[in-house]
């Protein structure tokens, strides 16, 4: 219910965007995207489509950890197994982009559904170590895998065409990353309309009683991580054809970190919480870099400060931004719209 705005059929509650307001936010919301590459610049365009590809990433891995309770630290691998796929089929079989990009989401599950399959028996830290492992296995194969992945050298990600026309730069990938974000989005905000979706949620809640209902735990759980994965790969997919070149530095334990702090920042188990935390956490240390920029006026200064400053103050705003609101950036909003909605006799 929003202010003089009431549900009274089940139609209405079973609806995308239920209230009014919600759907003049997701219309403002879009208009906003679709108008971005009017005035925006080459360096704008490109952190929109990291935006967008973080997005796509940390839905996946919404999916595992903050719908299921399953908590992964392995999530950067399975990115890279999409772009390593993906760059695969394009530049060595030749299979067409439109094909290869979703064939490497498939990948990247079917690998994703074998780490999975510990999760059945292990939970928290177990779990997590479990992910780390899958991590650590995964870099190895990108390194040693030299007759596919080319080694630590890496390998090209092949020249992506849509029916003949060759894609490059930020403004082409910016509707090719915004199409398959807003698709990621939609698929992960009906999986929780779904049986499927509410049988993650009973596992997260407590298992057990999950258990004692009916719901198939193995199952379950190896089908988190495959819908994770799956998607992780389409963001890893996306992301080597943008860039170019695949290397396994760009998929290291780093990525996997800053994904989960995504997804914890903006809110577990939220939809909305991982647009707004791919968006926080992209956007920070841009922001901080500028910030730094403007403080130091000596150049030769500039070089050995901005390290410090931007990763000391990035770890510093998430801890705070924890502190001050532990369920994550999606809870702030609703709070926010909660007060609005009941104005002027808010509380």
């Amino acid at each position: 219910m929003s202010s003089g705005e009431f549900i009274v059929r089940h139609e209405q509650a079973l609806r995308l965007f239920p209230t009014k307001w919600g759907r003049v936010r997701i219309a403002a919301a879009v208009a906003l995207v679709l108008a971005l590459p009017i005035f925006a610049n080459s360096y704008q365009l490109g952190l929109a489509n990291l935006i967008f590809i973080n997005i796509i990433a940390v839905l996946g891995l919404n999916v595992i950890t903050g719908f299921t309770g399953q908590i992964s630290i392995g999530h950067g691998a399975f990115l890279g197994v999409g772009a390593y796929a993906s760059a695969y089929l394009v530049s060595v079989v030749g299979v067409p982009f439109l094909v290869a990009v979703p064939a490497a989401g498939l990948v990247a599950a079917v690998v994703g559904s074998f780490f999975g399959i510990p999760s059945v028996r292990l939970k928290g830290l177990y779990l997590a170590i479990a992910t780390l492992a899958a991590q650590f296995i995964l870099e190895f194969v990108f390194k040693g895998w030299t007759s596919v992945t080319g080694g630590t050298s890496g390998m090209s990600a092949g020249a992506p065409q849509i029916f003949g026309y060759e894609i490059h730069g930020d403004l082409p990938f910016y509707w090719i990353l915004l199409a398959a974000a807003v698709l990621s989005l939609l698929f992960v905000r009906n999986l929780t309309r779904t049986a499927t979706g509410r049988a993650l949620m009973a596992v997260r809640d407590h298992d057990l009683a999950a258990e004692i209902m009916g719901i198939n735990l193995f199952r379950t759980k190896v089908l988190a991580f495959a819908i994770g994965s799956f998607l992780a790969g389409i963001a890893g997919a996306l992301w080597g054809h943008y860039v170019g070149y695949v290397t396994p530095e760009q998929f290291g334990l780093g990525l996997s970190i800053s994904l989960l702090v995504m997804v914890i920042v903006g809110g577990l188990g939220s939809v909305l919480g991982s647009v707004l935390g791919a968006i926080f956490v992209t956007l920070l240390p841009e922001a901080l870099t500028t910030g730094a920029t403007m403080l130091v006026s000596d150049a030769s200064r500039l070089t050995d400060m901005l390290a410090f400053l931007r990763e000391g103050l990035f770890g510093a705003l998430i801890i705070v931004t924890l502190i001050v609101e532990p369920a994550g950036l999606a809870a702030r909003w609703e709070r926010i719209k909660m007060y609005w909605s009941l104005y002027p006799f808010a509380r």
